[in-house]
C-alpha cells in the first residue's frame, strides 16, 4: 500500500525573483511609451485649448460690436447740415445709439471703440458717454470694457448699398448700410476666419422713411446740405 505524500502548497505560491524583475521591465517599458506619448500629444491638446478659448473671446467682442453698430442711430448733431454724427476710421468707429443696461438711464449715448495702447500691445475698448447734440462739447467716455487683446487688431470698413467698401465714413449724408470687422493676428498679419460683416437698421434720415423715393430723399438731403457747407 502506497501513501500519498500532502502536496506543499507553500513552495509553489507567488512569483520567482526572475518573474519580479521581467514584470517590472515590462511595467518601466510601458511608462516610458506613454509617457514619451503623452509628451507629444499633450503640447498640441493645449495649443488646441488655448486655440478654441481665443475664438470664443474673439466671438464674444465681435457679437458685442455687430449688436451695437447694428442699433446705431441717425442722430444729427446741431449745426448747418443735418448729417448724422458717425466717425468711422480703419483702427475706431464712434457712433450714436439707444443706451441699454439695466443701470443705464434712458436716452442716447455716444458708443465708441478704439484701440488704446497697454503694456501688452494694442487693445480694442468701449467706452460711452451721455449724448449731447452740441459738437462744441466734448464726450466724456466712461465705463471701458475690452473686447480684443494683442496681438490681434481689428480694422473696420464702410460701406453703402452699392458694396464699395472704404477706409473710413464721415460726415456722410447717410449712416454705412453694412460695416465690415477684420481680424488680423498682427505677428503674422493673417486675417483670422471669424471677421465678420453686420447691417445697420437706421441708415437714413426719418425724412426719408414717408418719401415718395429714397433716392429723391437723399437729393434734397445734399442739397439742404451743399449751401451749408
Amino acid at each position: 500500500m502506497t501513501v500519498q505524500q500532502p502536496c506543499d502548497k507553500d513552495a509553489r505560491a507567488g512569483f520567482t525573483l526572475l518573474e519580479a524583475l521581467v514584470a517590472t521591465a515590462l511595467m518601466g517599458l510601458i511608462l516610458a511609451a506613454l509617457a514619451t506619448i503623452t509628451a507629444q500629444w499633450l503640447p498640441n491638446w493645449n495649443r488646441g485649448v488655448v486655440g478654441v478659448q481665443r475664438d470664443e473671446q474673439i466671438a464674444l467682442g465681435l457679437d458685442r460690436l455687430s449688436a451695437d453698430l447694428a442699433a446705431a442711430q441717425f442722430i444729427p448733431m446741431n449745426g448747418p447740415t443735418q448729417t448724422p454724427f458717425f466717425d468711422g476710421t480703419n483702427r475706431s468707429v464712434t457712433f450714436v445709439r439707444t443706451a441699454i443696461g439695466p443701470n443705464q438711464s434712458p436716452g442716447l449715448h455716444f458708443v465708441r471703440f478704439a484701440e488704446v495702447d497697454s503694456k501688452e500691445g494694442p487693445i480694442l475698448v468701449r467706452t460711452q458717454a451721455r449724448f449731447v447734440p452740441d459738437d462744441r462739447i466734448k464726450p466724456a467716455f466712461t465705463d471701458p470694457v475690452v473686447l480684443l487683446r494683442a496681438p490681434y487688431r481689428l480694422s473696420f470698413s464702410y460701406a453703402a448699398a452699392d458694396r464699395v467698401w472704404q477706409p473710413e465714413w464721415r460726415q456722410h449724408i447717410q449712416l454705412p448700410q453694412s460695416i465690415k470687422m477684420t481680424v488680423r493676428d498682427a505677428n503674422t498679419q493673417q486675417t483670422l476666419p471669424i471677421s465678420t460683416a453686420t447691417l445697420i437698421h437706421a441708415s437714413v434720415p426719418v425724412a426719408c422713411i414717408s418719401a415718395n423715393s429714397y433716392a429723391e430723399c437723399l437729393r434734397a438731403e445734399q442739397s439742404a446740405a451743399a449751401p451749408a457747407q
